[in-house]
């Protein structure tokens, strides 16, 4: 099996240099521990939503208030502690996804729901805009049954709402162990605003959800 080629250096090759330099700064950082999963405290829950690429996953849920953290993560497959070299492979089972600790009397599951289906691309299959491969795949995880019929009910809703010419790709699956993915996916917006941008405009993902969605409301 060939070592996976770091996302920016990947489908971004018209990044050039830049993108070079980047590649050399993932590397360095694969060395970096990952962090450890965060407990939430008393009053307040856990959600985990996959949607592609973690990075663009963890800026909606940020700004958003009652929402206490964010974390990059991988769930989903039978390999305990996964890499992101193993879970690039597309082989691992496990998805990429964004686990966020939240404050119910704040904000509602049903809040992070409508948040997330505004940040992915429900119709495509084993993908998220350039990602391609099972571990890009659209899945929302329930912890609880709850959280499942939520997720459920607002799949089905969307799915009635005529939006779409194509199913709802997005799985509903029960929450299991996830995994903190490695120091330098944390808050990699903040730490790497210009790579971030780029990636992100090189991915065309802003350009899909507009398409999908519309514009988004003015800040």
């Amino acid at each position: 099996m060939s070592t996976p080629t770091p996302r920016l250096t990947g489908y971004h090759l018209t990044l050039g240099l830049l993108g070079m330099l980047a590649a050399a700064m993932v590397l360095q950082a694969q060395d970096r521990p990952a962090p450890q999963a965060t407990q939430p405290a008393a009053g307040q829950a856990v959600a985990i939503f996959g949607g592609g690429c973690f990075w663009c996953m963890e800026p909606p849920y940020d700004k958003l208030p009652g929402v206490v953290s964010t974390i990059s993560g991988y769930t989903g497959g039978s390999r305990a502690n996964p890499s992101y070299e193993l879970v690039s492979s597309g082989n691992s089972g496990h998805v990429e996804v964004l686990q966020v600790i939240y404050d119910p009397k704040q904000v509602s599951y049903q809040q992070l729901l409508d948040v997330y289906w505004r940040n992915v691309d429900p119709v495509a299959v084993n993908r998220q805009f350039c990602d391609r491969g099972p571990q890009y795949r659209s899945a929302i995880f329930a912890v609880g049954p709850e959280q499942r019929r939520l997720a459920e009910a607002s799949k089905a809703k969307l799915a009635a709402s005529g939006r779409f010419d194509q199913p709802i790709a997005t799985e509903i699956l029960d929450a299991v162990t996830f995994y903190p993915a490695e120091a330098y996916h944390q808050d990699y917006y903040v730490k790497n605003p210009v790579r971030y941008r780029l990636y992100r405009f090189n991915c065309g993902r802003d350009q899909r959800l507009e398409q999908l969605w519309g514009k988004p409301p003015a800040a």
